[in-house]
């Protein structure tokens, strides 16, 4: 049974929505317009740093990192109401230091990271002072299994050096961006799942080549931006590898199981929003002689809507529950299951809203161009649905395996 939200975190949520309806759903408009006011591509809107201010003296920052002096004292089932507070606007994370990959890239300092990794990284992120990104993906290899990963760390004397191309890589261009995590191989003959590790690089590395901004669909996602970068003999170093070599995989574990839950319950809060103008709309557009609202397909489409964001929501608190209770890996499927059916359900809400508002739905008047393609990346991002099906898959198969093997239910 999933225990009901802690009063720390209910009060946390208040103040929370609070913020929100005061200060970050007035400036929308605002966001957009600073965003593009510019001539550079990349560029902080200066309402985004009033705002981070503002909530920082209200003390709604680092909400996330649970079981840590760093966080807010909040559990994985505590955090994930507020994760989805947040993501009723795509940029609302970072005015409370809550967003990705800055929060994985936290957590893994916070975590594994050395005392003077700490302090030199983990403290300015922890600030507001500085954003991060993660370099894992690459072009020439099906990323989906990391095992693949091509790119070289080497050792040299009392240095590393980095070769290897990354690209999808989220934040690498947004303006504060001032270190990366880096997954490459130290050692090729290892056994499969010792043969990576990560890395700290500085973005002032020379040899770092910002090769383009990647396009999602025709959004390039400012100020972050998903880049392709190439490392060409790239030195740091030694007390730069983050626990040791070897160990990237897992470090990866430790990453990514409280990462889905802020995506997860991101991705209800962008549904929720989607949902609401879709009703609104439906209120108010009459076609055929009657209010769109009062036509029973899209009676039908709100009420499975409905539905399938009420079940994906309790879907992840019980992931967070297992993860706060048993670990990690004992709640491997559980937390696959959510990342399946949150970016399904989202990608299906998405494309409700967008239908529901004809034309004015493939433009981003109403933010709905930009939310169906951020949907459609997310699908992809941690891994796309049929890596995390396998997962679930053989954990239902290894129950019966083991059931058969001990000669029980024949």
């Amino acid at each position: 049974m999933i225990p009901a939200q802690s009063a720390h975190s209910q009060a946390i949520a208040a103040r929370l929505q609070r913020f929100m309806d005061d200060h970050v759903y007035p400036n929308e408009k605002l966001y957009e317009e600073q965003l593009h006011a510019g001539p550079e591509q990349f560029r902080v809107p200066p309402i985004l740093e009033e705002l981070k201010a503002k909530a920082k003296a209200q003390g709604l920052w680092n909400l996330f990192l649970p079981h840590s002096e760093n966080g807010a004292g909040l559990s994985n089932l505590d955090y994930a109401p507020l994760a989805e507070i947040m993501g009723r606007v795509h940029y609302a994370s970072e005015v409370f230091n809550c967003s990705a990959p800055d929060t994985g890239n936290m957590e893994v300092l916070d975590r594994y990271g050395s005392e003077e990794q700490k302090q030199r990284w983990l403290a300015p992120l922890l600030e507001g002072e500085i954003r991060s990104a993660y370099c894992m993906t690459e072009p020439a290899v099906a990323s989906s299994d990391a095992t693949n990963i091509e790119t070289r760390i080497e050792r040299d004397g009392d240095e590393y050096v980095i070769n290897g191309r990354k690209w999808f890589i989220t934040n690498a261009y947004h303006p504060n961006t001032r270190v990366f995590i880096l997954m490459g191989k130290t050692d090729f003959e290892a056994p499969r799942h010792l043969q990576q590790s990560q890395i700290l690089v500085p973005t002032d590395t020379p040899g770092i080549t910002w090769v383009r901004p990647l396009p999602v669909m025709g959004f390039f996602d400012e100020p972050k931006g998903q880049a392709e970068l190439l490392f060409e003999n790239v030195r740091v170093p030694t007390d730069n590898i983050i626990l040791g070599e070897g160990r990237g995989f897992e470090i990866s574990q430790g990453r990514l199981g409280p990462g889905r839950i802020h995506h997860c319950m991101r991705i209800l809060g962008q549904c929720e929003r989607m949902l609401e103008l879709t009703c609104k709309r439906l209120l108010n557009r009459v076609a055929f002689g009657k209010p769109l609202a009062s036509q029973s397909v899209w009676q039908e489409r709100v009420a499975e809507a409905r539905i399938q964001i009420n079940m994906a929501r309790l879907l992840t608190q019980r992931a967070a529950h297992l993860m706060d209770t048993v670990g990690n890996k004992e709640a491997r499927s559980e937390i696959s299951q959510i990342k399946v059916a949150a970016t399904r359900i989202g990608r299906m809400v998405a494309d409700i809203a967008v239908a529901a508002h004809g034309a004015a739905g493939l433009t981003n008047d109403f933010g709905l161009g930009y939310g169906f393609t951020r949907m459609q990346m997310l699908r992809m991002g941690d891994g796309p649905d049929e890596v995390h099906n396998r997962i679930i898959a053989r954990t239902e198969f290894d129950r019966y395996n083991s059931v058969h093997r001990s000669g029980e239910g024949e």
